[in-house]
């Protein structure tokens, strides 16, 4: 059984892709599947299904998103416009806020 670990993204952040078809691409999170160590991303990923029709809607092969491992991107950050690792910092009123590494901008706003 693989171990859950707690991720550093969150949902609404923007990332890059490390690897894979779309590496490179800079995507907003959708869904975190914690359980799975897997993150749904916006317009990566995109593979073909093919749809059983229901009384709701009309069957065929429909594109959508498939989730990624959670290794293979980074948070995007907005100052080095580049990405790269987390840090946390601890403000005085005891506010916890993720820090870019590199230039030590906060992520959380």
């Amino acid at each position: 059984m693989a171990k859950h670990e707690t991720s550093k993204v969150k949902k609404g952040d923007t990332v890059v892709v490390l690897n894979g078809k779309d590496n490179g691409k800079q995507a907003k999170v959708m869904r975190i599947l914690s359980k799975k160590n897997r993150i749904l991303l916006e317009r990566v990923n995109i593979v073909k299904k093919h749809q059983k029709p229901t009384q709701n809607s009309q069957g065929g092969i429909v594109d959508k998103e498939a989730s990624i491992h959670i290794s293979n991107v980074k948070i995007l950050c907005p100052k080095c416009n580049k990405g790269v690792r987390i840090g946390h910092k601890i403000h005085d009123d005891g506010n916890k806020v993720r820090v870019c590494r590199t230039c030590g901008e906060e992520l959380d706003r």
